[in-house]
């Protein structure tokens, strides 16, 4: 308690002793507009880059917004993008020698708290320089943190480095963790593969040499810009001004001044994509359970439940799994939209742990026929392997995947041969329309639609860099397995495969010879079957029992037994 107790007002002693210095130095000044020009003059061309390219006309600084009425009506904390560049030619600082490029991507973070101080702002934050090594294969990353003050009267700000003391956590950091923009990021490049440029900006970052060799000022203006319509009451914010690294006992300056020049980013655009895409999460999940009804009613038998194969659903069931514990982990982490994650992750867990496993149980009861003699015990015991391979598989997956992070994209497209297992099944099996055409169609749509809205949209919500080769890999495999389920329910399961390398199969319809010239009853419709006609007309078992030939394939779409002595009936 008395550390924490200690930390804080260390803290507000740091922030009383910014806002005090910064507006000492805007009392003590001749006038204000010379307390608001930069920290200090530079050289010539410098100082005329500044004023031509970001400073434009001052007098702005002292015109008041009609419309402001409170310290609250300019609210400068969000993320701006924009870009860098040196205020001369190149850099040319004694030290620092890595910012070799000119020019790159900035990204800044600012939190702004009031003060009792009427007009003033406490700000911190970071600013992030993207593209600071001159190489084609290595973008490195420049962080510095920065705190100070805003006067929402001038749109002055004015900031300087802070690296924080050893241990004590920075306030922006409560920023930080409720940004969804931020944290969406980070939770899908710890998920999904990484490119090489990202690893090589994270591998790169010179943020603790910044903080610990260079002193830097900022001083900017922040003006309003038009927003569009489609933003709403958000308000936009453009931030102009000029970075500095002053001298520090005559070793020279870390680097050239730095014209910078940022757009605020609206985070609630972000927010918005993410519950879209939760929405359309928790759609598909809705499309999936009518689809799995569908099939099961299709294959509501033991026959029909035996044509599908378990591995087909298991693995769907996993991916399930994987997506319930992807979308509540994300919801947990940004937790503005828990909500929305937690509801997408609810309906996957429905659809895998309800229908899915439910229809997967059906299966293996149907593939596993009760002997007579068999008790509960042995069900229970075959009953528990059953679960403790699929929880197995799905644990190890995790593991798998952990490991081979950098081969996910690889890993996905296995995952999404999900309908191999059912194809191989019909050819060994003969099966004859195993699955609906609904079921097939609707299911390689639904789920090609996560990994395409991913890895496809180029303003996903992830921000994640789109793979076009990928997309179009996964969606011609999936496309292929499809249609080759398609061709098997219209043509037959063998339809692709040569005569010549097929295994014999069981004629049902061949000549019988009655010798004693009794008449012979179908069992199932209690009718008498009459053998001077075409053989079409009825079906031999091969235990030599006669059957019509309709009456034997209902028969046989119900069990794959022999209606008289029981025995198993191969595939017509």
């Amino acid at each position: 308690m008395r550390s924490s107790a200690a930390a804080g007002s260390s803290g507000a002693a740091m922030r009383a002793a910014v806002v005090g210095l910064v507006l000492v130095g805007v009392a003590l000044a001749p006038s204000p507009a010379a307390a608001l020009r930069p920290l200090r003059e530079r050289v010539a061309s410098a100082g005329a880059a500044a004023s031509a390219g970001s400073w434009g006309d001052e007098h702005a600084f002292f015109k008041r917004d009609e419309n402001d009425v409170g310290p609250y009506s300019w609210n400068i904390t969000g993320t701006y993008k924009g870009s860098w560049a040196f205020a001369g030619a190149t850099n040319c600082s004694s030290r620092f020698l890595e910012f070799v490029k000119s020019k790159g991507d900035s990204v800044l973070e600012l939190l702004s708290t009031p003060t009792k101080i009427s007009g003033v702002h406490y700000v911190q934050g970071s600013i992030t320089f993207h593209d600071v090594i001159d190489n084609s294969h290595d973008h490195g990353v420049a962080q510095i943190r920065l705190e100070g003050v805003y006067i929402w009267p001038f749109r002055q700000l004015r900031m300087v480095a802070n690296s924080g003391a050893d241990g004590e956590p920075l306030q922006e950091e409560d920023y930080f963790l409720s940004n969804p923009y931020h944290l969406l990021r980070i939770f899908s490049s710890q998920v999904f593969q990484e490119s090489s440029e990202e690893k090589n900006r994270r591998k790169n970052s010179l943020t603790y040499d910044m903080e610990k060799h260079c002193s830097t000022e900022i001083a900017a203006k922040v003006v309003r810009v038009s927003s569009n319509p489609n933003d709403g009451e958000h308000e936009k914010y453009r931030l102009e001004g000029l970075m500095e690294s002053p001298a520090v006992d005559d070793d020279g300056e870390c680097f050239s001044p730095i014209l910078l020049n940022a757009t605020s980013l609206n985070v609630e655009v972000y927010y918005n994509k993410a519950v879209n895409y939760t929405l359309m999460v928790t759609f598909i999940s809705f499309i999936q359970v009518l689809l799995l009804i569908r099939q099961m009613e299709h294959s509501n038998t033991q026959s029909g439940a035996a044509k599908v194969s378990i591995l087909m659903i298991g693995q769907q069931a996993i991916m399930d799994a994987y997506l319930c514990l992807l979308h509540l982990t994300a919801g947990i982490l940004v937790e503005s939209l828990f909500n929305a994650f937690a509801t997408a992750a609810f309906f996957k867990f429905v659809v895998f742990s309800i229908f899915e496993m439910r229809y997967l149980l059906a299966i293996w009861k149907a593939s596993r026929p009760l002997n007579s003699g068999e008790g509960w015990e042995i069900m229970r015991r075959e009953l528990s392997v059953l679960y403790s391979r699929f929880y197995g598989i799905l644990l190890g997956g995790i593991l798998l995947m952990y490991e081979l992070h950098n081969f996910l994209r690889p890993l996905l497209l296995l995952m999404y041969s999900f309908w191999v297992p059912q194809i191989v099944t019909n050819v060994i099996r003969d099966t004859r329309k195993p699955l609906h055409p609904q079921y097939i169609l609707g299911m390689t749509v639904t789920r090609l639609a996560i990994p395409l809205y991913i890895f496809g949209c180029p303003s996903n919500f992830m921000r994640i860099e789109p793979d076009k080769k990928w997309c179009i890999a996964v969606t011609v495999f999936m496309g292929i397995q499809a249609a080759v389920l398609l061709l098997q329910h219209y043509l037959g399961s063998r339809c692709f495969i040569p005569r010549q390398i097929l295994p014999e199969k069981y004629c049902y319809h061949r000549k019988v010879e009655d010798s004693t010239n009794q008449p012979i009853d179908c069992v199932i419709c209690m009718t008498t079957i009459d053998l001077t006609q075409r053989t079409s007309e009825y079906m031999v078992a091969p235990c030599e029992h006669i059957f019509h030939s309709g009456c034997l394939q209902r028969w046989m779409d119900i069990k794959m037994e022999c209606p008289t002595c029981r025995r198993s009936l191969p595939p017509a």
